[in-house]
């Protein structure tokens, strides 16, 4: 027997089909393969894998993007099991007339000149991500919806989590996500347990972002599990998920120093996908801090854009890998791609060596040298209080030195938002996708004797906006052969996005106080 849903989908809606098989498998995680191609009104194809879940169900989700009747045909291995082999239907498809007037959540893809993330309608995206790892695995249904809800009214577009037991997230869990450390099955109730919290995220408007094999410690998937179990693993949790509207971290803080073994699992995970197929998706590596992944794996045809973490270290050389390292000194290299630091310093995490939590200075700080020493694209936030979402204040499990965190709630109006708040608005004010790093603009960079006070600037190519960001005020001289000769500057503080016109409009420009500030240069319309 064959089911799928009889009313007509909107277009980037889920279509779900499922199928019985008439045999009984003693292993259908690892022993049943299905597939399902559907072909378009336009004749487009796509083939996309449906997953087990549980006693003889198999599933497969789809999200259409054309108007019109959808056909569909199965394939299966064993090809003798008649309930999944050679089934064949059709469904319709229709335009959501409400959404209309607004950009539907659709899959994201790359800009033309391949700097920044785009919409359907080819719209910059601001990727302004939220990193919740434990939020789909150990949240309750309706604390994750109160938190999605108060995410997306924030102006956050993205929420980064992890989709299987990890370092973080193991004896603290429900159930594992996968069960075995070889030949391995999966925790069917778990996980469709899981599968709604999944979906909320794409129904309060963020995009979502799991990873599917976390890689530091010997015992995380990405390193625990034979090469197989975690391609096979990786490949149902896609098939699950994958018609939601997400982006894929492959792995997740690794090293990934056995490069061959990853770049098997990226080719054999992400199949490369035409970027006209409606269940194409983009893909990347989140790494540990300080690694830049580009080093190994920048040739490989499935990473759409460059991760990287700057870390929650304190000390200067932390500071200098982000301000002078490979996100300031390698954006150009080829092939380009959109850079987007993934895990800067959270708000309140401890931070080595010192072990001084981070204040919002420090996040605001690290943001802003994220979004202007590279060619902005966006940037995540994360807070001590968030990732582990503990229900009361307790340890952290995996992360002894970081100490104990308060309950997930109290992270979710703090000063770190308020700044994140404001650093979307502060770019989106103005031609934010034009800009590039422009450190010459600087006469002197207070940043080589004190790295904390490194300037990042950056200017349009047309020299109609110039950004410079401060993290201790003072003053800054710059280059007149850098800037328009018919010029206004403000000041903007980026703890609040207020601004004000700057008293000196020549090449000298002091700060309104020691804390950090925004100065932006503008063309004078006048």
């Amino acid at each position: 027997m064959t089911t799928a849903n009889t009313a007509p989908v909107t277009v980037w809606k889920i279509q779900e089909i499922d199928f019985h098989s008439e045999a009984n498998y003693a292993h259908p995680f690892r022993d049943v393969e299905l597939r399902v191609t559907f072909t378009a009104p336009s004749g487009l194809s796509s083939m996309v894998n449906a997953f087990w879940d549980g006693d003889n169900i198999w599933r497969v989700r789809f999200s259409p993007n054309e108007p019109g009747t959808w056909k569909w045909q199965s394939t299966s291995r064993p090809a003798d099991d008649a309930g999944l082999h050679n089934k064949e239907g059709d469904f319709e498809c229709v335009a959501d007339k409400a959404d209309e007037s607004s950009i539907p959540l659709a899959p994201l893809r790359l800009s033309e000149n391949r700097r920044y993330l785009v919409n359907s309608d080819s719209s910059p995206f601001f990727w302004l991500a939220d990193t919740a790892w434990n939020g789909v695995l150990r949240a309750k249904d309706e604390d994750w919806k109160r938190y999605l809800i108060t995410r997306k009214k924030q102006g956050f577009t993205a929420v980064q989590f992890v989709s299987t037991q990890w370092r973080g997230g193991t004896r603290t869990l429900p159930g594992p996500v996968y069960i075995g450390e070889k030949d391995i099955s999966v925790n069917i109730d778990y996980l469709q347990a899981m599968d709604n919290r999944v979906a909320e995220i794409n129904r309060q408007g963020l995009i979502a972002v799991p990873v599917l094999l976390w890689a530091l410690t010997e015992t995380d998937p990405g390193r625990a599990l034979p090469e197989q179990d975690a391609i096979r693993l990786a490949r149902y949790l896609v098939a699950r998920w994958g018609a939601h509207q997400v982006v894929w971290f492959l792995g997740g803080d690794g090293r990934y120093q056995n490069v061959k073994r990853w770049k098997h699992i990226g080719r054999e995970v992400f199949t490369g996908r035409k970027d006209d197929d409606p269940m194409k998706r983009l893909h990347t590596l989140h790494p540990s801090g300080g690694n830049w992944i580009n080093t190994n794996f920048g040739n490989e045809p499935w990473l759409d854009f460059t991760g990287y973490q700057s870390s929650h270290g304190n000390h200067p050389q932390s500071l200098q890998w982000l301000t002078s390292g490979p996100p300031a000194s390698n954006w150009n290299d080829q092939p380009i791609r959109p850079i987007i630091n993934l895990e800067p310093n959270y708000e309140l995490i401890p931070g080595p060596p010192s072990m001084i939590p981070h204040s919002p200075q420090h996040v605001r700080r690290a943001a802003y040298w994220s979004m202007l020493v590279s060619p902005p694209a966006g940037v995540s936030y994360g807070h001590h209080v968030i990732w582990p979402w503990n229900d009361r204040l307790d340890d952290i499990e995996g992360h002894a030195a970081a100490g104990k965190a308060d309950a997930w709630f109290t992270g979710l109006e703090t000063e770190g938002i308020t700044a994140m708040i404001a650093l979307r608005r502060f770019f989106e004010s103005g031609p934010w996708t034009d800009l590039r790093p422009h450190p010459s603009l600087l006469a002197d960079q207070p940043g080589k004797k004190h790295p904390q006070k490194f300037a990042a600037a950056a200017q349009t190519k047309d020299r109609s906006w110039t950004v410079i960001y401060l993290p201790e005020g003072g003053d800054i001289q710059l280059k007149a052969n850098e800037l328009p000769g018919k010029r206004q500057a403000f000041w903007t503080n980026p703890r609040t996005g207020k601004s004000e016109t700057s008293k000196t409009n020549n090449l000298s420009f002091i700060a309104p106080d020691k804390k950090d500030w925004l100065l932006e240069i503008r063309i004078d319309s006048d």
